[in-house]
């Protein structure tokens, strides 16, 4: 079964911090929010934490093809009777879990929604163990299906039903890696009702792994897909953006995407450098505006 080529350096500098720091200072703060070393410095004056009042929230382990599967889940603790949440699966970057995609499910269940948030790539390894970026890429995340992630997020949807989410009312949102899992997953399941794919990729190399990508499934979407995109991407070059436009609209999708001219990769990642809080908060706005109008 074939690879990916090796990633460029070009396409992965927006990842890097921008500034070295003595690791050791970090190493209790990396330790305790499940941050990989690969993303230090980890920015604290910026890092958002959401309280958990009110929230039913922890670790769950669902069973699925190849072992168990971890994820993180926040809802609201308390609803009226036989009302039933929306759901919203949250998908990672490359880095896992940690505690920045956890508060992005708290954020979301103080606004009523039930969110579920799966270690992706449990069985390729942990991203917490590599101390670069490079590292993660080849040996993790090449290694990782695209077949075997739309079964895992269909197994966490099945759980939030079971849970009292509403099957009428699935949406999804990812980051980086999670945002391009976004627009397959609109692809994939024919019960979602909304997706949100924030910096995801939307063009590459094709492998036996990853057939396709975003510009190839665009006629094919069962729901709408906001993009939210950086003008300073040095990730996803604004022609592939522009190419996913032309495939959005030759296909009449009710899909659309925003670029902020002046972001960078990562602009809603609070935790590091790149994090870009008027494009952040704008973007989170426009997510909430999105769900509202399609999940009802």
């Amino acid at each position: 079964m074939s690879k990916p080529p090796p990633a460029t350096p070009a396409e992965f500098d927006s990842l890097l911090p921008e500034t070295h720091m003595e690791r050791r200072a970090f190493v209790a703060t990396l330790a305790a929010a499940g941050f990989a070393a690969a993303v230090l410095p980890v920015q604290a004056g910026t890092l958002i934490h959401t309280g958990d009042e009110g929230l039913d929230s922890g670790d769950l382990s669902l069973p699925v093809s190849g072992g168990e599967l971890p994820a993180y889940f926040a809802a609201p603790a308390a609803r009226a009777a036989r009302s039933r949440l929306p759901v919203v699966l949250v998908v990672q970057e490359i880095f896992g879990v940690h505690a920045h995609i956890r508060d992005v499910c708290r954020r979301l269940a103080h606004l009523g929604y039930l969110a579920v948030a799966p270690e992706l790539f449990f069985r390729q390894g942990d991203p917490r163990t590599l101390d670069n970026v490079g590292a993660i890429l080849q040996e993790i995340v090449a290694n990782v299906p695209d077949a075997q992630v739309m079964t895992d997020l269909d197994a966490c949807a099945d759980w939030a039903f079971a849970r009292g989410g509403d099957p009428e009312r699935l949406a999804i949102t990812g980051f980086c890696w999670g945002g391009r899992i976004t627009w397959l997953y609109a692809a994939h399941n024919p019960a979602l009702k909304a997706g949100v794919a924030w910096y995801g990729r939307l063009d590459g190399p094709r492998s036996a792994l990853t057939p396709q990508h975003p510009v190839d499934v665009a006629a094919a979407l069962h729901a709408p897909v906001l993009g939210l995109y950086a003008g300073q991407d040095q990730g996803i070059p604004l022609a592939d953006v522009t190419a996913m436009r032309g495939a959005l609209q030759q296909a009449g999708s009710a899909s659309t995407i925003v670029v902020y001219p002046d972001a960078p990769h990562a602009f809603h990642a609070d935790y590091r450098p790149s994090y870009r809080k008027d494009e952040a908060e704008d973007g989170w706005r426009r997510m909430q505006a999105w769900f509202a109008a399609h999940l009802g």
